[in-house]
């Protein structure tokens, strides 16, 4: 593309152009003179003679059938509203003939219909609100196919359950549960959002992992609203459903706990497995260092930081208790003494009854762990496979956790004070989920990789280790275990 030179005017004009110019007046050494408006003075403005030449003008300029049309300044006005007003729409008509003539339909379309939508909402507006101020309210229009079918009772059972890790009878169920606490009252501007779609909101998000855009193209809400509803309805599920679905068992619940656990493994009075896991989490800007996770750093060769996340299960892998939130960089040891597990077992709330823990974990009067020290004997051997099987239910519970509810594979972009409620309301719904006998299809399985740490302080009780001698020698010479290390 070139650029055309500016047609400069000829020699002869620039001659006349420049002839009258003075470079002393335009210097910066003194000021250009001040006009003498007293000149003026002298001359008088008679409004007669001002409206003799204006009209004088009028039958120069123009025929005389269009003076006759000269019109007063208040019809002007009206004219000019309604010129302005058939303006506006000639532009819609042109613009949306430019658009189709291009071949873009889809815009042309999108044009239309937002022209039509802002001038009913002013029309309404101005008929409504004539004796005081005008409101326009703008409501962005967003597609709800995918929940509206979803919903619909004809919807396949297995495509809700693939959405929502649940049958539909235990979100029914959920929804019940919530509505109280949930519900919304109705607005002059907007409908509120029912109880069902509250709950699948935050459910699918949980579920699925995926990002808050998704979930407002899924549901057609706003992408704050999404993610003001998460957070409304794991709060919701921690105050209401948690004292309901995870609690530590009472004495009776105790009882068959231990007895089932006794059934498989032989080890008497285990009251549950502990096992404490990982949450991948996005840098935090505060406290980094504290949150930086080694272990999984080497072993991925990529910076990671994570919160921990702690839990006992009975036999049937059901959280009785969870600890939540402390940073990545802490030991599994270090875990334990600030829950509120430990707490109750030094108050003695845990007396004759066996956690059973990993390596991590120190040997307590309440907390039983394998031997780690070299030159093993055939009797620790064989109770550190007895271990083991108690250890693979807290395993397998976390990893069908982790495996329901994708998003705690992934990092999130949610506050570091909003996961623990998210969290929290993760473990309650793996128990709703597992009370319920909802399965889990095999595609979602994973395996956990939690680098495991012998803790530094092995044993803290000396009873507790002539307890786990005697368990030891019982499991061996009853021919409850050590039958793997024969062949």
């Amino acid at each position: 593309m070139e650029i055309s030179a500016f047609p400069f005017p000829e020699d002869y004009f620039n001659a006349y152009f420049f002839q009258d110019f003075d470079p002393v007046a335009f210097s910066n050494d003194r000021k250009r003179p001040r006009c003498d408006y007293s000149l003026y003075d002298d001359v008088e403005c008679d409004s007669s003679s001002l409206q003799e030449l204006l009209r004088q003008f009028l039958d120069f300029d123009c025929p005389q059938e269009e003076a006759r049309n000269v019109v007063s300044a208040p019809e002007f006005e009206i004219l000019a509203d309604v010129e302005c007003d058939r303006s506006n729409q000639e532009i819609m008509d042109e613009s949306e003939q430019y658009l189709a003539d291009s071949g873009n339909s889809s815009n042309a379309k999108r044009a239309r219909s937002e022209y039509g939508s802002v001038a009913t909402t002013s029309d309404e507006s101005t008929s409504a609100g004539s004796g005081g101020a005008q409101r326009r309210l703008w409501v962005k229009n967003r597609s709800k196919a995918w929940w509206e079918q979803v919903n619909s009772p004809d919807f396949p059972e297995e495509e809700f359950k693939k959405a929502f890790r649940m049958s539909r009878a235990t979100f029914d169920m959920i929804c019940e549960e919530l509505e109280s606490v949930v519900t919304k009252k109705d607005t002059m501007l907007r409908l509120a959002i029912p109880v069902r779609q509250r709950v699948a909101v935050c459910i699918w998000r949980l579920a699925t992992g995926e990002a808050l855009r998704e979930v407002s193209k899924r549901f057609g809400l706003g992408i704050s609203t999404c993610h003001k509803l998460v957070l409304e309805v794991c709060t919701a599920i921690r105050s209401v459903l948690m004292p309901k679905f995870l609690q530590w068992p009472d004495d009776n619940k105790m009882t068959e706990i231990k007895t089932e656990f006794e059934f498989f493994s032989g080890i008497p009075n285990v009251g549950g497995s502990m096992y404490t896991t990982h949450i991948p989490i996005i840098a935090p800007k505060i406290s980094v260092a504290a949150y930086f996770n080694k272990r999984h750093t080497e072993r991925n060769q990529k910076t990671s930081y994570s919160i921990t996340l702690q839990g006992v299960v009975d036999q049937k892998g059901i959280f009785t208790d969870i600890c939540v939130g402390w940073p990545g960089s802490m030991t599994d040891e270090e875990v334990l003494k600030k829950s509120a597990l430990f707490q109750r077992a030094i108050k003695g709330a845990l007396k004759d009854v066996w956690v059973v823990g990993n390596s991590g974990h120190p040997l307590m009067d309440w907390i039983l762990v394998p031997y780690t020290h070299p030159n093993l004997t055939w009797t620790q051997h064989a109770f550190n496979e007895k271990v083991e099987e108690v250890q693979k239910v807290a395993k397998e519970a976390f990893a069908r956790l982790k495996g329901r509810w994708s998003c705690l594979q992934k990092r999130t972009e949610m506050k570091l004070q909003d996961l623990p409620v998210v969290l929290g309301a993760c473990c309650v719904l793996h128990n709703i989920c597992e009370m319920m006998n909802e399965g889990l299809s095999p595609e979602l399985r994973i395996e956990l990789f939690d680098d495991e740490m012998v803790a530094e302080n092995g044993v803290l009780s000396a009873n507790a280790m002539h307890a786990r001698d005697q368990i030891a020698h019982k499991l061996l010479h009853h021919n409850l275990a050590g039958t793997g290390f024969m062949y």
